[in-house]
């Protein structure tokens, strides 16, 4: 059985897409490892790279041609500075070398060496083919596919353990949400005790908790950054930054100085109704921003949904709750983490793969359930709200304009967020034995609607708004 750990859902990396940015950085990774496991690394002249489908059709909006110069060039999303992205970049066009491995230079012209591909490939929408080259002799020729979330896997071990990662046997081994609830009423444990078990076979208590506190500070960082940040959005659409507008509005004069210091500044704030819409809108979009802007963010369970956990956690601790604490972080990530997971196994969370139903609405159920175990939901309660969350938004395409993360990407996570919250109070406010969709059939209900859908609502830009809206409107 796949064993996917919450950190696993949860990747720190660089915006704006998981499956067209992080997944082929993290594909370039992959391919030198193995060139050097292969013992081919060293004395390699010339790269060229081919993307397919989504990859191509999408891919330069989604900056996935930086990703793979960054990726070729030995670079970490998780730690490498924002501010050095675009010099290296820069670096590599105007030389047409690129230091391979971050070892030694190869001769690499991305407006050459990339190439755009529209055809598909048949085991998934998003593959990259890496080519690598002594003079003009080819030594090694290798796809990989970038499954949704930062995912990669190879195409010659696509049923391999390499893909799967399987670790250790899990204590509480989990495919479908009925497995996880059944666990609880054997264990009399809640979701977030179960998934913290299966954790600590993979990792002591002490290093989960840097994780999450390295995950929770990187989701603060991004609104913060986001929150204060003006301007416009870069890609061409003039798409102007909301989050800092709407932050100076809802702030008014209060001072601080820190993200830490914002946080309890905000539980100082106004908060009737509207209020709350606007801050719970506020953390969204200035996440999304800040993705769209190649900044660091939290994949959850995509960076192109990575606003709604971050902000739907946010509204707990600073509008629900203002004794919040790192327990409550812990204990929601942990739930979230382990509903994406059941997502993945049973249906999809790429976005090519089954449109925006797949990132927005995972991430909405994720947060839903998230925030129903803080406010006292039991496990089943949990699972229904995630249900709920799913439930309406089945069937949402996936239509970037300009193939960016833009529109309607970014405002789209402020309606997933706010989606999370109302369906989390209605679980609440209901009996589980009157619930008629269970959360295994909403999974399996998406994956057959995935399959359904037309292809150019599916990542592609091919269909909907993103051909409805010209760019000269924008």
């Amino acid at each position: 059985m796949e064993c996917i750990s919450v950190f696993d859902m949860l990747k720190i990396g660089i915006g704006p897409s998981s499956s067209h940015t992080l997944g082929p950085w993290r594909a370039a990774e992959r391919w030198i490892n193995h060139l050097k496991k292969e013992n081919n690394f060293d004395g390699i002249t010339t790269i060229k790279v081919d993307l397919y489908g989504s990859l191509s059709l999408t891919g330069k909006g989604h900056a996935t041609d930086l990703a793979i110069i960054l990726g070729l060039s030995g670079q970490d999303p998780e730690y490498m500075p924002v501010a050095e992205i675009q010099p290296l970049v820069g670096n590599v066009k105007n030389s047409n070398k690129i230091m391979f491995g971050n070892s030694y230079l190869v001769d690499f012209n991305p407006l050459t060496d990339i190439i755009f591909n529209r055809e598909f490939l048949l085991f998934h929408s998003n593959a990259i083919k890496f080519t690598a080259f002594i003079n003009t002799i080819e030594i090694s020729n290798d796809t990989y596919y970038s499954i949704g979330g930062g995912f990669v896997v190879r195409e010659e071990l696509i049923h391999a353990k390499e893909n799967i990662k399987i670790h250790k046997t899990f204590p509480f081994p989990i495919q479908k949400a009925i497995e996880l609830q059944n666990y609880c009423k054997e264990t009399q444990l809640k979701i977030s005790e179960i998934v913290l078990e299966n954790e600590r076979s993979l990792r002591s208590d002490a290093e989960i908790d840097e994780e999450i506190k390295r995950i929770w500070n990187t989701m603060l960082e991004c609104m913060y950054i986001g929150c204060h940040t003006e301007g416009i959005l870069p890609g061409g659409l003039n798409v102007r930054r909301r989050a800092f507008d709407i932050h100076e509005k809802l702030k008014g004069n209060l001072e601080y100085n820190s993200p830490k210091e914002w946080l309890n500044t905000i539980r100082k704030t106004e908060v009737k109704f509207r209020e709350i819409l606007k801050w719970v809108s506020c953390f969204a979009l200035s996440v999304n921003e800040v993705n769209a802007s190649l900044g660091r963010v939290v994949t959850a369970p995509t960076n192109g949904s990575a606003g709604v956990i971050p902000a739907v956690l946010m509204y707990y601790m600073v509008l629900e709750n203002h004794e919040a604490s790192f327990k409550d972080i812990k204990q929601f990530l942990l739930v979230a983490g382990e509903i994406g997971s059941i997502f993945k196994k049973g249906a999809t969370i790429s976005a090519a793969m089954g449109g925006c139903q797949a990132e927005i609405g995972v991430s909405s159920a994720m947060a839903a359930g998230a925030l129903t175990e803080l406010l006292g939901g039991t496990s089943e309660q949990v699972l229904m709200a995630s249900e709920i969350a799913m439930e309406h938004h089945l069937g949402l395409t996936c239509d970037p304009i300009g193939g960016l993360v833009q529109i309607p990407c970014i405002e789209r996570n402020a309606m997933g967020a706010i989606k999370a919250i109302n369906a989390a109070e209605l679980a609440l406010e209901s009996d589980y034995l009157n619930a008629k969709v269970p959360l295994d059939k909403v999974v399996s209900s998406m994956w057959e609607t995935a399959k359904d859908m037309n292809s150019k609502y599916k990542e592609t830009s091919e269909g909907g708004l993103a051909v409805g809206v010209n760019l000269s409107d924008c």
